[in-house]
């Protein structure tokens, strides 16, 4: 069994800037629902069961049309074409190796076209609902021309959390020189990272976000961007619109309460992704793993409902299922991994996932991860 996640987080943040490590490692205000992610799922008890045939294991299923290895997707991470060379290309490559979906972010480093090409075959594309609707209808054009079998509508960000850490580090501040000579001091005494990334590893821009769309600094202006693009008046009508140009599914992601996902049913949403965006926006709500059950009782089964947050390995994987959803997104776990070792490291990730879940599986009597449920928990 390769490394485990801790392993690798602790490998990305000897390798990477501070300022990098801290914006995949951290969370908003007091990072509590950071914490909760993560304690939430540890607090999960299984059934441990003996003297069953465990000598087949199934992990297989399909979500949205899409044939898995196993039910979990590469979560949209933005910036990750910084903590390694063409990051997003590497990690798609690894997990089309693996059977498993990616989802790129619209804040990618890499476009949408190169990695498609660089993975070779389609992958997932995230989206966010900007006060551009032309430039918003350009993305879902570009997704839909590059065959993205799955649209995923990430609702948790009309306003950026208060991030402390990205403050602290140089991500978000300070501005002027003293910001300037904070960030080029992590990048030179980080001498791997500087070779592979920042020398090797351009262009350093948004790979989806024209410079006539985000004008000068490219990804140094990115907060700035978000602030000012990012549309706090979106409601679920917008969702119409979504549609009206988008005829493959629309998963909504970054529900938490049961009334959204009233709402998101509503509107036809295809799918749902219970998230609290990594801990990342407000400080003090429920873990995923906490809000999954009401969500699953309002959604009935009429929709596939999927979870993320505090994912750090293939036990935590069966957690969820055995809670009832049908899949998982990864984001931080293959995050270190790709800021540890690149496209190697994730590749490492996702097999320790699998190993994981298979002694999981065997150590709960559990043979087929589709028929996974509640039946696995100790209530």
């Amino acid at each position: 069994m390769a490394r485990p996640v801790s392993d690798l987080r602790e490998a990305a943040r000897r390798r990477l800037p501070r300022l990098l490590f801290d914006y995949i490692d951290g969370g908003s205000y007091d990072e509590i629902t950071l914490r909760r992610n993560i304690d939430d799922l540890k607090a999960i008890a299984l059934r441990q069961r003996v003297m069953t045939d465990i000598s087949t294991l199934s992990m297989e299923t399909s979500l949205f049309g899409q044939a898995m290895g196993m039910p979990l997707a590469l979560a949209p991470v933005g910036f990750a074409g910084m903590y390694a060379r063409r990051g997003e290309v590497q990690a798609a490559r690894a997990a089309r190796a693996a059977g498993v979906p990616f989802c790129l972010s619209t804040l990618s480093i890499c476009g949408l076209e190169e990695v498609v090409e660089g993975s070779g075959g389609p992958i997932w594309f995230q989206l966010y609902m900007l006060r551009d609707r032309g430039f918003c209808r350009s993305l879902i054009e570009r997704a839909k021309a590059a065959g993205s079998p799955v649209l995923l509508l990430t609702v948790d960000l009309p306003v950026a959390g208060a991030r402390y850490r990205d403050l602290r580090s140089g991500m978000s501040g300070p501005t002027g020189m003293k910001g300037t000579c904070m960030r080029a001091w992590q990048g030179a005494t980080h001498p791997r990272w500087l070779w592979d990334v920042q020398l090797h590893g351009g262009p350093h821009r948004f790979g989806n976000i024209p410079p006539e769309v985000i004008g000068e600094g490219g990804v140094g202006a990115f907060a700035g961007w978000i602030k000012a693009n990012f549309d706090p008046t979106v409601t679920w009508k917008d969702l119409d619109w979504v549609r009206s140009h988008w005829n493959g599914p629309i998963v909504v992601k970054g529900l938490l309460d049961p009334a959204d996902a009233r709402e998101a049913l509503a509107a036809g949403a295809d799918g749902i992704v219970v998230s609290n965006h990594g801990g990342r926006q407000l400080d003090g709500v429920p873990s995923g793993i906490a809000a999954l059950p009401r969500i699953l009782d309002e959604v009935g089964g009429r929709v596939p409902v999927l979870m993320d947050g505090g994912i750090r390995s293939g036990l935590d994987v069966l957690r969820v299922l055995a809670t009832g959803a049908q899949g998982c997104l990864v984001g931080k776990a293959w995050a270190y991994a790709l800021g540890a070792s690149g496209g190697l490291g994730v590749n490492e990730m996702l097999a320790t996932f699998k190993a994981e879940l298979e002694v999981a599986m065997s150590l709960t009597g559990c043979t087929d991860l589709s028929k996974a449920g509640r039946e696995l928990l100790v209530l």
